[in-house]
């Protein structure tokens, strides 16, 4: 009988913060970090749209995430917005109504947040979704299986 089984997937997700009043020794930032690290292993932290533009670049395998404040985010969305590895772009900032109408103009941008729980979230579902796209299954046939088991087993190979 064939038993399906589950490959486990590595993580070949980056995220990347930027955000150009980012300080590490502030507790809110540290705060920030540590909630997006109980999501994903790998966050960047950037303080300009060059050095994210530059990670995007130098990691064009992995499916990304970007993490924006508002005003670093409408000079570099169009810069990024088109990449293919790109999955999604969280703007984090306190002032949601002023970029709320801009963020609607761009499909990757999924909202203008004000609170890092509802970006981990959006973060975690993502991922989650991501995973499921690119799940693999191994059938192992032994040779008394159907041979219309088979068949299927093989045409599903080939896809």
């Amino acid at each position: 009988m064939s038993r399906p089984s589950r490959r486990r997937l590595p993580e070949n997700y980056m995220v990347i913060w930027v955000d150009g009043n980012m300080d590490m020794a502030n507790k809110d930032c540290q705060n920030t970090m540590d909630q997006l690290r109980g999501v994903v292993n790998q966050v960047n932290p950037c303080t300009t749209a060059e050095e994210c533009i530059q990670q995007l670049n130098e990691n064009p395998e992995e499916i990304s995430f970007v993490i924006s404040s508002g005003a670093l985010g409408q000079h570099m969305v169009p810069d990024i917005h088109d990449m293919a590895k790109l999955n999604a772009i969280y703007i984090f900032c306190p002032k949601k109504e002023r970029y709320q109408d801009w963020a609607q103009n761009w499909a990757k941008i999924k909202g203008v947040h004000t609170s890092i729980k509802h970006i981990c979230k959006k973060l975690a579902t993502a991922i989650k979704q991501c995973n499921q796209d690119h799940m693999s299954v191994d059938l192992k046939l032994t040779s008394d299986d159907d041979p219309q088991l088979r068949e299927l087993t093989d045409f599903i190979r080939k896809e």
